[in-house]
């Protein structure tokens, strides 16, 4: 799974970033290629409570599922 584009956008910013990176053990340039790539690493247990916890979307709004597809804008 992957995060929606949503979820990246909203947490891409220095404090959370930082508690990201607190919570997987990795750098900032770690973190940043995680949301610039949409890494599967930002969808562990772990990250997922910090992007709740920040974002306050559902899970829903959070995660990308296969039968979702790509909205542009």
């Amino acid at each position: 799974m992957k995060l929606s584009q949503k979820a990246l956008k909203a947490i891409n910013n220095p404090v959370t970033r930082r508690r990201l990176m607190d919570v997987l053990g990795c750098t900032e340039f770690t973190i940043a290629r995680y949301i610039q790539k949409n890494s599967d690493n930002l969808t562990k247990a772990a990250a997922i409570q910090v992007i709740r916890e920040v974002t306050r979307l559902p899970d829903e709004e959070i995660l990308e599922t296969g039968s979702q597809t790509k909205q542009t804008n």
